[in-house]
């Protein structure tokens, strides 16, 4: 640390011990807003934690309550813009400037406030980006993160939701930054020690327990007919011939019937042991059949997910599970292992181009891109081979490296009844009245291998010209504009040379893509597939009932 350095966060904890008592490392809710002033100087960068799931909600609120007279012109750092919260220290004057990787929630007022130049996006990022920027020019004077227990030395456990809070306390704690922790509760003996406490400058026992989203969570009552066969598709098309065992899920009902037919159409080809066995994954309720029927072998977690805690517990042959009896999860390590320890990811998208590129940053949302920049590109630094890999770079043209595969899963349409398929991304339109110098493409086309709507699955590493990517890309759009651009002839072509797979090309009668393949059909029975041990949040439980 240097000198300036030092002096700045001996100045600042100077002015915290008026507010919390010197020596003292708890600061009384009341108190938050105070302490925080003390702390952060005008033009700091700030790191608040806003995960996928958990949030510093309380010091969110605490923040945006500051005196933007008093502090002002912050660069926020942050993951996820999830709150409300988030966005008034923006409309209110404390902040003018942000980094950050996903704004889901948020994504409609961010554009707006974009529009209006009250805030100014240095980049979009990829988590993954993000938290090696936080390590490099964008470290944080001050970081305010959330964890479940505290003792009074400071000490933190974080519990099942470790997420991002390792990665941040890091970035600040050792560059002379002010380290706040917001708290569900103090207790004399933490059931293990996730954060030290000599990381930690604050405490702040929040009111109420922090805000948790069950943001992976699918009902299975909500899986239609059509993605059922584009589930069908991806087994078919990509997990059988490549014999995928290592993989990454994104969100999405696609990817949530692909988990629940693993125990019935995967198990019918002869795939249970050859396919799907190493999941880098937040632990989806809608996997919980294929556990159980000694599908998955193991999972590594980003984060949890709301109502599991009980079931990962129990399952912790499977899930990474301390001693504490609670999972461990780290987001910056999922994504490395996404990365590089992954032979697939598959997910979906907002748009994608005539090159494949794809994007969810559209006219009127941000949305950012959470990890899926970083697993869905091609790992460039991968030494180690594997089944996957290899032929997938055979089929690419590759004769010295493997090629990862990288599978987009959308319908033509989206659920507004706007085209999937573009001639042109709304990302370029954005980065001009954004001020961006690149447009904020999600995934480029180069890395994508395969593209799975429910028309069919159009598999890219066999193409060989820019020409042929684009046509097979319009073979599979449906009967939209973009895909309505292609002759019959050759669509024909395609599909005998196998760039281009149909239903039928695969085995599979459309008939019988329906939800009977699901080993799950509502929440209820994911309950019942659990042993009961999955606990579903209060508003999928009401969708249960409904449904009954």
């Amino acid at each position: 640390m240097s000198d300036r350095s030092r002096h700045n966060r001996t100045a600042r904890l100077a002015r915290a011990a008026m507010v919390c008592g010197a020596g003292e490392k708890l600061c009384p809710a009341e108190r938050a807003t105070q302490l925080l002033e003390a702390i952060i100087e005008p033009g700091d960068r700030v790191a608040l934690e806003g995960d996928n799931q958990k949030q510093a909600d309380f010091l969110a609120g605490a923040l945006a309550k500051l005196d933007p007279a008093r502090v002002h012109d912050l660069h926020m750092v942050q993951s996820v813009i999830a709150l409300p919260e988030h966005l008034a220290v923006f409309e209110r004057g404390i902040a003018n400037r942000l980094d950050f990787s996903f704004a889901g929630p948020q994504s409609r007022r961010l554009a707006e406030l974009v529009a209006a130049k009250a805030l100014h996006i240095g980049a979009i990022h990829t988590y993954l980006e993000l938290y090696a920027r936080m390590l490099v020019d964008l470290t944080p004077q001050v970081a305010l993160v959330v964890a479940d227990k505290a003792d009074r030395d400071g000490n933190l456990y974080t519990g099942p939701n470790t997420e991002d809070t390792p990665t941040i306390v890091e970035a600040a704690a050792f560059r002379g930054g002010v380290v706040v922790a917001q708290v569900n509760e103090i207790v004399d003996r933490l059931p293990r020690v996730d954060i030290p406490g000599g990381w930690v400058d604050f405490v702040v026992p929040s009111p109420k327990p922090y805000l948790i989203d069950p943001l992976f969570t699918r009902d299975p009552a909500k899986i239609r007919n059509e993605n059922v066969l584009m589930a069908m598709m991806a087994v078919a098309a990509v997990y059988e011939p490549y014999g995928v065992q290592r993989l990454n899920h994104g969100i999405g009902y696609a990817t949530a019937a692909i988990e629940l037919i693993l125990p019935t159409f995967a198990a019918q080809r002869g795939l249970k042991g050859k396919v799907a066995r190493h999941f880098v994954l937040n632990p989806h309720p809608t996997l919980i059949p294929a556990v159980e029927a000694g599908f998955v072998d193991n999972v590594y977690c980003f984060g949890s997910e709301l109502g599991m805690e009980r079931y990962v517990s129990n399952r912790a042959d499977v899930f990474p599970v301390g001693a504490d009896g609670n999972l461990r999860s780290n987001r910056a390590l999922a994504q490395v292992a996404g990365q590089y320890a992954c032979d697939l990811f598959i997910g979906g998208t907002l748009q994608i181009d005539a090159e494949g590129n794809s994007s969810t940053a559209t006219k009127d949302r941000i949305t950012g891109f959470g990890g899926a920049p970083n697993m869905g590109a091609d790992a460039r630094g991968r030494r180690h081979d594997s089944p996957a890999w290899l032929r997938a770079g055979q089929e690419a043209g590759e004769t010295m490296r493997g090629r990862k595969l990288v599978v987009q899963m959308v319908q033509t349409t989206q659920p507004n009844g706007a085209p999937s398929f573009v001639e042109r991304l709304d990302a370029f339109d954005l980065a001009a009245s954004a001020g961006f110098a690149l447009p904020p493409v999600m995934i480029y086309g180069d890395d994508v291998s395969h593209v799975i709507t429910e028309r069919g699955v159009a598999n890219l590493l066999r193409c060989r010209s820019p020409q042929e990517r684009e046509a097979a890309l319009r073979a599979v759009a449906g009967d939209t504009d973009f895909g309505r651009r292609q002759s019959a002839e050759m669509t024909s072509d395609l599909r005998r040379r196998g760039i281009v797979m149909f239903p039928a090309d695969l085995g599979i009668d459309e008939k019988t893509a329906t939800r009977d393949w699901l080993a799950a059909k509502s929440i209820d029975e994911l309950v019942t597939a659990s042993g009961g041990l999955y606990a579903p949040p209060a508003k999928f439980r009401r969708t249960s009932v409904a449904a009954a």
